[in-house]
């Protein structure tokens, strides 16, 4: 029963299976193996269904985690799939892709209960782990059932941008009868979920068949098509849209503005990414080409999950020298803890509080070397963390074949180029109201390109509650 607490904080912790780095850097698979369902149960029953759940508390999806994990344990996943649900439309991807030790798992009371001898202090429950396999469970032996859809309101939405803010509107709103259709200028649907997540964090079939699964509910996507350009967001209100999501993220790449940016073998993440994990035909044309990686020295720029799929990346792709610099310490890194683990393993060489100042190339333009130098921490900046400062007389050279820049992204501000009345911030981020509602009437927004770049599960949970907004907005349309 979930109140036997002395019971359930004696059961050790349930290992998740992992590839051995030196198996995993030879395939493309998933790193973490995922339970076997009698670990599932395990791991669930260590679970002590705390009154005030504080894990739930601590989900930006506000996820019955404790009812799921209790439904676990009796057997009923399709149960514990759907109470997963009822709070979001990312299960599988959020169980894979959350930082839970800062968000459920760094609430739960059972990483911090002080247990009687020989058990001593334990991790928390494995709840992002535990996510994704009762999501994947239901996935490949049930199916995720279609909801019932209400009647047809007549209403038309166009949602911009397929990552998870607008699939989570798009999902929402064709439960409450409205027609969505959603605009992708990539050739296939998915946004950062398929060009951002390298398969071995999560499998491709996971999102395709998520895009399939909203197909069947009545979403209609339209890719290859860029709001601003192809078409506008006037032109769609003048062919009949009622309302209109922006859900375009943030995915225009930071630039280190110093020289020999240009030269040929300087890439941004995201392009360097997709042409290393993605199929030609999911690409744009002027990215089909194949990235030459093997034997090649690899220099990635910046400390958050970027770098580390992009190092984990260039292993992957044949580079036997893969170095990633960030300019403070690790205790300053905003990344996941787990993923650098994953990063180690695999080889790659952490250089901190190190930047580079120059790239210079060779006769024909590329890249060959990284004039760098050693920093040290000031005074906290405007974020919190201390400035980084440069040493003097702490220059050198590294010897590189390809840089990849990993420093953060923000908003593409074509949008507000191209919508008279919407406005954006300082930032470029677009600016809403608590309603989600942009200074344009009938126009809304949510995810990265309101809040700058950040969670998958902060894009999902503003979509869904921007949903709600534009279904209240429509019902009040004559």
């Amino acid at each position: 029963m979930p109140c036997d607490n002395h019971r359930r904080l004696a059961i050790p912790v349930q290992p998740a299976p992992k590839q051995a780095p030196e198996e995993r850097i030879k395939n493309w698979d998933e790193a973490f193996l995922g339970y076997t369902l009698e670990t599932a149960v395990v791991e669930a029953e260590r679970c002590i269904h705390c009154p005030t759940a504080p894990c739930q508390e601590a989900c930006p999806t506000d996820n019955d985690i404790p009812r799921a994990l209790l439904l676990l344990e009796e057997d009923d996943i399709d149960g514990a799939a759907a109470v997963f649900r009822e709070t979001s439309v990312l299960p599988d991807m959020c169980g894979r892709l959350c930082p839970q030790e800062v968000l459920c798992e760094g609430a739960c009371v059972v990483g911090f209960a002080i247990r009687p001898e020989p058990y001593g202090k334990q991790p928390p429950v494995a709840i992002g782990k535990l996510e994704s396999f009762i999501a994947d469970w239901q996935r490949r032996n049930d199916g995720v059932p279609l909801p019932e859809v209400a009647a047809a309101t007549g209403r038309r939405v166009a949602v911009i941008g397929s990552g998870p803010a607008g699939i989570a509107v798009a999902e929402d709103l064709t439960k409450k009868g409205h027609k969505v259709t959603v605009y992708e200028s990539w050739p296939v649907p998915g946004g950062v979920l398929l060009y951002g997540i390298p398969n071995f964090k999560m499998r491709k079939e996971i999102l395709d068949y998520k895009i399939e699964w909203l197909e069947k509910l009545g979403v209609e996507f339209q890719n290859n098509t860029r709001v601003g350009e192809d078409v506008t967001v006037d032109s769609l209100f003048e062919a009949g849209t009622d309302a209109v999501f922006l859900g375009t993220g943030a995915p225009v790449g930071g630039q280190m503005r110093i020289d020999g940016e240009e030269l040929d073998n300087v890439y941004q993440a995201t392009e360097f990414l997709v042409r290393g994990n993605l199929e030609p035909d999911q690409l744009p044309e002027a990215m089909r080409q194949p990235l030459d990686v093997a034997g090649k020295r690899v220099l990635v720029v910046g400390g958050g999950d970027t770098s580390m799929d992009c190092v984990r990346t260039a292993i992957r792709l044949g580079s036997p020298a893969v170095t990633c610099m960030y300019r403070r310490t690790e205790a300053e890194q905003k990344g996941r803890e787990e993923e650098r683990q994953n990063a180690r393993e695999e080889g790659t060489v952490f250089q901190y509080l190190t930047v580079p100042h120059q790239f210079t190339g060779d006769g024909n333009g590329r890249v060959t070397k990284a004039q760098c130098r050693r920093m040290q921490l000031g005074a906290p900046d405007e974020s919190g963390r201390r400035r980084p400062e440069p040493i003097a007389g702490s220059e050198f050279t590294l010897d590189v074949d390809i840089v990849v820049l990993a420093i953060g992204y923000e908003p593409d501000d074509l949008l507000e180029k191209t919508t008279p009345g919407l406005r954006t911030t300082n930032w470029k981020t677009v600016r809403v109201d608590e309603e989600f509602q942009t200074t344009r009437v009938g126009v809304f927004a949510g995810g990265d390109n309101v809040n700058g770049a950040d969670l998958v599960v902060t894009a999902m949970a503003d979509g869904q509650r921007a949903a709600i907004a534009i279904d209240n907005y429509l019902q009040t349309l004559s």
